[in-house]
């Protein structure tokens, strides 16, 4: 694996030496400009989006325009999915776990940002699912190579939101109402004071009941004396979420460009009906979250001297999570109950469980331009988290608080070549990371015995990125990164209920190859882009979850070597702003490459398919406008999508004969939708259909998700 980092080394002092001056220079400031569109008679100019602009940068990135879909939206989740090379799997309704992929890296192996600050800050109760729709303007899906900026040690990509950031006043507001008991009211407002002090409040709840029909489960059938398949509603599967926020600063002085203080509340309530495995019912366990925090941002050009351009944030989260399982029962499918001396999770002593996970994060990212073709960046970033957890009910639980830090420094040089045409990025990364292990219970399953007290481990990352642009109708461009990915503390000191801790993994480390092309044809009112990209990924000491079959817990382990490529591309047609097509489709083949076990023997699991991993999928969507219906300022919109996933392996292929293998069946989904708004925008209702023909369809661990659903919504959004 050294001789990718090697080369890309060698490729980085090449194209330092070849350096020259011109008249263009792409830094992440030029991607939120946007260039101007005039029409002159019969003569149509074309700007290029902010989202368009970075699919063509360096890097391989997906760039979803949100605020022009806001209104037909539900949550995050539903669009990305749809994206080229990013499969989300969820494992049930509104509120339920869910695992996204990037070019078959998941899991944790992808990172989450808020305006380029990592999303935990908000707490952990916080994901893509739950965040107000309309504070969003568009979302960056970074894949396999991440941006020194973002500060990350993210192995497989990145997802970083990117809120509104208007400079007026204005109220956001919508409500929405849907299937199996299901509403969501997003409120987002700013108001700007006469000596420029902006207030922005923030405000999200969801609520649902999850009650859908559950097909195919296993219920006691009394005549025939076994269990057997059958329909039966979910009946403990709630989920309320809760999302505060106020920032109130300054913009556009003269001693800051931003300065914002932040607080936010978030809490979570929801009620947990199985593992994951879906033959185990559970009828009372609860989990709760609960998180403060409190956190400022300062941005300045010309900082000191000219030239500079500093941003630095600082925040600190106070988290809490209280998992309470003290139910003497045992439940079925059909609701029924048992007496039992153990708790329903994982069959062991009854518990309420708290943990506590006081997290700080610190980011600092500088730029100097030397020119405007050349600028250098320096970014470091400090990321604390204790975990302190204690139990009220079990005595047996050994409380601990153990503490990980992470802190990683990134230096990148930019350049731009040839009037514009060509674009480069050359990095370096140091990952460091600190673990003081306290906990000892269960040391036979998790290795605490072994890894108690302090550690520090370092690690060297770094790579490329180019674009070069042959005319707008073709570019080729490629990237590549030894990257670094060190464990979250969930992964290492697991949840202290369904997830076990394992004190001895190791960081992943992977080589990323990224090559791709890319255009734009356009005539008249018809505007065509594609995109084609092909990926490598080489990774050792691959960190994937195991299931516990009796118990249903899951492990994080390391696997000593993974490879996957893949390849993936993208159409996207646009007519006169009214028609936009889009169709995509994926291929990911992720192999186990470890040739021989610990002991020596051959494994029998070489060359297999990653389990629990789609390595083949597509999704296509249409959606036409009509404009000027009933009024001058009206619009209708109608779309439909269509997803379509390959049935993959939920274990090692090698393991058991094939007819008695668990798989997770093909997947085909269409949905539809239609958006009326008027008054300039000012409102708008949607009615959204999803699975219209109501398939029965499972996903992550093969966990069954909800069949048909209606979403109806209404928005007013007043400048």
């Amino acid at each position: 694996m050294r001789k990718y980092f090697s080369i890309a080394v060698a490729w980085t002092i090449v194209m330092l030496l070849s350096s020259m001056p011109v008249d263009a220079q792409q830094n992440r400031k030029s991607r939120s400009q946007m260039k101007d569109s005039v029409m002159l008679d019969n003569v149509v100019v074309v700007g290029k989006s902010k989202t368009q602009q970075l699919r063509e940068g360096a890097y391989t990135v997906n760039a979803i325009d949100v605020k022009s879909m806001v209104n037909a939206l539900s949550n995050l989740n539903s669009i990305i999915d749809r994206t080229a090379g990013v499969k989300v799997r969820e494992e049930g309704g509104v509120g339920s776990d869910f695992d996204l992929s990037i070019n078959g890296m998941s899991g944790n192996a992808v990172r989450y940002f808020l305006d380029g600050l990592p999303l935990d800050t908000k707490g952990s109760g916080v994901t893509l699912a739950n965040l107000p729709v309309n504070l969003i303007d568009h979302i960056e899906i970074y894949k396999g190579v991440v941006p020194t900026w973002l500060s990350s040690d993210a192995l497989g990509g990145a997802v970083n939101i990117v809120t509104n950031r208007k400079k007026s006043n204005y109220l956001d507001a919508s409500y929405g109402i849907g299937s199996f008991h299901t509403h969501k009211a997003d409120i987002n407002s700013q108001y700007i004071l006469k000596n420029g002090l902006t207030i922005r409040p923030t405000f999200g709840i969801n609520y649902s009941k999850n009650d859908y029909m559950m097909k195919d489960v296993e219920v006691w059938d009394e005549n025939a004396g076994r269990y057997l398949p059958n329909k039966r509603r979910r009946f403990h599967d709630g989920y309320f979420s809760l999302l505060g926020q106020l920032e109130v600063g300054f913009s556009d002085k003269w001693w800051t460009d931003d300065c914002f203080i932040t607080l936010s509340y978030n809490k979570v309530n929801k009620e947990l009906q199985t593992n994951q495995v879906q033959n185990h019912v559970i009828g009372m366990a609860e989990r709760q979250n609960q998180a403060w925090s409190i956190g400022a941002r300062y941005k300045k050009n010309d900082f000191l001297i000219k030239k500079l351009s500093a941003n630095f944030s600082l925040s600190h989260t106070w988290d809490h999570s209280i998992v309470t399982d003290t139910a003497h029962r045992k439940y079925d499918w059909n609701g029924e109950w048992i007496r039992s001396a153990r708790n329903e999770i994982n069959g062991r002593a009854f518990s309420q469980r708290h943990v506590k996970r006081p997290l700080t994060v610190f980011n600092s990212d500088l730029n100097y331009r030397f020119t405007d073709q050349h600028l250098l960046n320096l970014s470091y970033a400090l990321n604390r988290t204790e975990n302190n957890r204690w139990d009220e009910v079990d005595e047996t639980f050994e409380a601990a608080n153990d503490i990980f830090a992470k802190h990683i420094i990134g230096l990148a040089y930019n350049q731009s070549l040839l009037k514009g045409h060509m674009y480069n990025t050359f990095f370096l990364k140091d990952y460091i990371n600190q673990l003081k292990i306290k906990q000892t219970d269960l040391y036979f399953i998790t290795g605490s015995q072994n890894m108690a007290g302090s550690n520090t481990q370092n690690s060297i990352g770094g790579g490329v990125g180019s674009r070069f642009e042959i005319n707008p109708s073709l570019a080729v461009k490629a990237s590549y990164e030894h990257s670094v990915r060190l464990p979250l503390a969930r992964e290492l000191l697991g949840n202290g209920t369904t997830i076990y801790a394992n004190t001895a993994l190791k960081p992943e480390e992977s080589n990323n190859i990224n090559l791709g092309l890319f255009g734009t044809f356009q005539k008249g009112l018809h505007s065509l882009y594609y995109e084609v990209n092909g990926f490598m990924r080489f990774v050792d000491n691959y960190i994937q979850p195991q299931i516990s079959d009796d118990e249903g817990y899951l492990q994080y382990v390391n696997e000593p070597a993974v490879s996957i490529k893949g390849l993936e591309g993208e159409l996207r047609y646009d007519w006169d702003k009214r028609l936009q097509v889009v169709a995509n489709m994926s291929w990911q083949d992720a192999r186990d490459n470890n040739r021989y076990k610990d002991d020596g023997k051959p494994s029998v699991t070489y060359k297999n398919h990653v389990p629990n991993r789609p390595w083949l999928f597509a999704s296509a969507e249409a959606r036409y406008s009509f404009h000027d219906l009933l009024t001058k300022t009206d619009k209708l919109t109608l779309g439909m999508d269509y997803q379509w996933v390959h049935w993959f392996y939920l274990s090692w292929e090698a393991y058991g004969l094939p007819e008695t293998k668990a798989r997770i069946p093909e997947k085909n989904l269409i949905g539809a939708y239609a958006t009326y708004t008027w008054h300039n925008n000012r409102y708008g209702v949607s009615l959204n259909c999803q699975d219209i023909l109501d398939q029965t369809v499972y996903d992550n661990y093969k966990l069954q998700k909800p069949g048909r659903s209606l979403f109806l919504k209404f928005r007013v959004l007043f400048n």
